[in-house]
């Protein structure tokens, strides 16, 4: 065999290419985007919010509740009773204790239903609590 058939022989012979390292490198980059990731837990009903010309945007937030032109409240699109509110929010808490909640109330509801709310938020220990509004433009 001369030399060039055994360079040709070491071309054309095939080299395998490992696929697990690489597997093992995305599975690895998935678990770590799905573990920083903060996921908004949304109220699941919509409300049309006053708009205030002092809003803000806020960075974090882990639950939304919501209250309906009727003072109906909701919770990750599930109505709920108002007086069970505070349950719920003392449950958010047990899984992260610095949870946020920002309270989107319409503007048509009764500011008796949201100051209720509030109160059961800040009763179960929610320590950033917020009002959604829009802003004026």
């Amino acid at each position: 065999m001369s030399a060039l058939d055994r360079i040709r022989g070491r071309r054309g012979g095939g080299t395998d290419i490992n696929m697990a390292p690489l597997i093992d490198m995305i599975f690895i980059l998935l678990i770590f985007f799905l573990v920083t990731t903060s996921f908004v837990k949304e109220s699941g009903v919509t409300v049309d919010r006053p708009s205030a010309e002092s809003a803000s945007t806020q960075k974090q937030t882990n639950l939304i509740i919501g209250i309906d032109e009727r003072g109906r409240v909701h919770i990750q699109d599930e109505r709920v009773d108002i007086r069970a509110v505070r349950s719920r929010m003392e449950d958010l808490l047990e899984g992260s204790p610095q949870a946020s909640v920002v309270i989107a109330a319409d503007k048509k509801s009764t500011t008796d239903t949201l100051i209720r709310v509030l109160d059961a938020c800040r009763l179960a220990g929610v320590p950033d609590i917020s009002v959604a509004a829009r802003k004026q433009q």
